[in-house]
């Protein structure tokens, strides 16, 4: 099996202020929810805007830069990516510097992606192998910088799958200090590959985790630790020393949780944090996608069951009707809501490999509004005919995905 085939098995702007009021969708200060309901399924939120339409918006705003970090490109013609592309062509024609930054080890999966970006005016694509910088890491980002003042960052990957037949959920954000410091990540792994393609040496920025700035209304992590930008908080000691805080509830929705990392080894920080709420008493209702029923994996997810406190939900969402379309049909979101009050919500699968070697961004945020809005989307999954609580005496087949 091609490297970029099992990485994808394994995974898959104006100010807010400025949308329409018609079309002001869910907004709080700083932050709009964008959500990506699969088509064919009861599934969706009238108020919550798809990146069908913010994407090309942001990008039709862009008056000066546009800067792309992302696992991997794949479109189709006819399906929802199409305006996005078609977006940056005219942003690439009416002057803006476009720069795209996307994994290496997905290049095979992204062909027809990469013959595309090649195409716009002015877009400069850098395909880069982040093993480079972080040993057995990869890109996995998927977010975007537009003129410094707007961002997003989300769960949808640059794929015409993730607009329509995935679960997905991001948010587009104008608070200035976030869009500060996503765009410092980016400058940060354009200038490293930069350097390492120039044949010069690129040193770790870091000696130890950079702790997250908790004392903001919101603020950003990332990962590989190593590789983080003054003012940008470790995603891996940051997830862990959040959910120790909780005090009632952690709600969590992924595609893949695993105490292990890729090599099948022992991967302990947020399996542990998260048996250490449950025994204080803390209700964790863990939801994760039926591609998470395979061996090992799910004898972990079985294993958390049945710890007091733990509920683990599986999420199978039904075949489209024009047939199978492979590594699609599947809840995709990653993000976490502590106590109704705190929104975790990011890039990182919560296994070995993705918040400790990979390029990985999360948005802490502290609202109410924001992280009840989020429980809403939660408890419709978890309440809905495509969820089953895991059964620890069942023997799962292996997922097609």
């Amino acid at each position: 099996m091609r490297r970029s085939t099992a990485l994808l098995l394994s995974c898959l702007c104006a100010p807010l202020a400025a949308i329409p009021a018609a079309r002001a969708a869910f907004l709080v200060p700083g932050f709009e929810l964008v959500y990506t309901a699969p088509v064919e399924t009861s599934l969706g939120q009238e108020e919550l805007r798809s990146p069908v339409e913010v994407w090309p918006e942001m990008f039709a705003s862009a008056k000066k830069t546009i800067d792309l970090e992302e696992f991997y490109v794949t479109p189709k013609p006819g399906e929802p990516l199409e305006p996005a592309l078609e977006a940056l062509r005219k942003a690439g024609e009416r002057g803006v510097r476009i720069r795209f930054l996307a994994e290496k080890n997905m290049a095979a999966a992204s062909a027809e992606g990469f013959e595309r970006l090649r195409k716009i005016p002015n877009l400069e694509l850098w395909v880069a192998d982040f093993s480079a910088l972080s040993p057995g890491g990869i890109i996995h980002a998927k977010y975007f910088v537009v003129d410094g003042v707007a961002a997003y960052v989300g769960s949808q990957n640059f794929d015409w799958r993730s607009l329509k037949h995935i679960h997905e959920l991001g948010l587009r954000i104008s608070d200035p200090e976030i869009v500060g410091r996503m765009r410092s990540v980016f400058e940060t792994d354009w200038d490293a590959f930069g350097r390492l393609a120039a044949g010069k040496a690129v040193r770790p920025l870091n000696r130890r985790p950079l702790p997250a700035e908790t004392g903001r209304r919101a603020y950003l992590v990332a990962s590989p630790w190593p590789y983080a930008p003054p003012g940008v908080g470790d995603s891996e000691t940051e997830l862990a020393r959040l959910i120790g805080t909780a005090e009632r509830e952690v709600r969590v929705q992924l595609l893949d949780y695993a105490p292990l990392d890729r090599r099948r080894l022992f991967y302990a920080p947020i399996d542990n944090a998260l048996r250490l709420a449950a025994s204080r008493g803390v209700r964790v209702r863990l939801m994760v996608s039926h591609w998470n029923t395979e061996s090992p994996a799910v004898e972990h997810l079985k294993s958390l069951s049945l710890v007091p406190g733990v509920e683990v939900t599986v999420v199978t969402l039904p075949q489209s009707a024009q047939g199978r379309i492979p590594f699609s049909r599947v809840i995709h979101s990653k993000y976490m809501v502590l106590d109704g009050r705190t929104l975790w919500l990011g890039t990182s699968n919560w296994s070995g490999g993705y918040l400790d070697r990979s390029r990985n961004l999360e948005v802490v945020v502290k609202d109410e509004a924001l992280a009840g809005r989020v429980l809403k989307l939660h408890a419709q999954l978890w309440d809905s005919a495509y969820a089953e609580k895991i059964d620890v005496a069942k023997a799962y087949p292996k997922p097609e995905r």
